[in-house]
């Protein structure tokens, strides 16, 4: 049994291996006909024309953190809260209906979300707000509904985590239920709450269908929340169906770029994480 259990451990790094050589070894050759400055700050993509091809995604990179930071901002607050309502307020029927409800969410396809994004999202972005309502708060909108099943989850079982003790203690000092949880079981529960986050935030990065059905895909600099916007994920997906040499490795070269910001993100964190276990401990 042990060595089964090695052998799979074995298995999920050199899957992490082949796949990063694989994608750098298509990727990097693309700075033989571009500098890394041009593909990495442009803002030109014109990877068909004829006469003064361009492979620049600056754009695409601005897009993927504006869509993110965004759904951050509005699916983390509201996750907490969630997270934070089961864990220590809701009565023990009200769980039984709540948690399944919310990891029932997570197993629905992001081309549903997508679905309900277009009719719905989309819709009341354009009637309130102006535009076409395929915007970059209609891509963060419907990725913060996407996040929230993890972030809830992750947060409820963090904090019911926490020993018994932390509570005991803190409501024998006369704190009360709103002070124990702000001031004593979310601190204790940090390093598992960010590492919700942590997860919530790749699978918003890495997004493809949801975002492509209401963020526009338009290959230019989103200039607020109603702009349209292209991410990174939405520009491979558009692109390689009918991309072809240098075009292609372009486009194995946004996946490199994606790549190395998710393991960019997911390294800060777990540094984050680790201090803030050393400190607790």
């Amino acid at each position: 049994m042990q060595r089964a259990l090695f052998l799979c451990a074995l298995v999920s790094v050199l899957s992490v291996i082949f796949i990063t050589v694989f994608i750098f070894s298509q990727g990097l050759p693309v700075f033989r006909g571009v500098t890394p400055g041009e593909f990495l700050f442009g803002t030109r993509w014109q990877p068909t024309s004829t006469t003064d091809p361009r492979y620049e995604i600056f754009s695409f990179i601005v897009g993927s953190f504006f869509v993110t930071g965004m759904a951050l901002g509005i699916g983390v607050p509201v996750g907490l809260a969630g997270g934070i309502f089961l864990a220590e307020i809701a009565s023990t029927n009200l769980v039984r209906v709540l948690r399944p409800m919310v990891e029932l969410l997570a197993g629905i396809p992001s081309v549903v979300y997508g679905f309900f994004g277009a009719v719905f999202i989309s819709r009341a972005v354009r009637d309130v707000l102006g535009g076409t309502g395929y915007s970059v708060l209609a891509a963060a909108l419907i990725l913060a509904i996407m996040m929230l099943p993890t972030i809830i989850t992750i947060t409820d079982a963090s904090l019911r985590g926490v020993s018994q003790e932390y509570r005991e203690a803190s409501f024998a000092i006369g704190a009360t239920r709103a002070q124990t949880i702000v001031r004593a079981l979310l601190p204790s529960a940090r390093a598992g709450i960010i590492s919700g986050i942590v997860l919530a935030v790749g699978r918003a990065m890495g997004e493809t269908m949801a975002v492509l059905m209401v963020g526009g895909n338009a290959p230019i600099m989103p200039t607020g929340p109603l702009s349209k916007v292209r991410t990174l994920t939405m520009n491979i997906v558009t692109d390689m169906g009918y991309a072809s040499g240098f075009h292609l490795t372009a486009l194995f070269a946004t996946g490199m770029v994606l790549f190395v910001v998710i393991m960019a993100v997911n390294f800060s964190v777990m540094l984050i994480t680790r201090g803030t276990r050393a400190r607790h401990a």
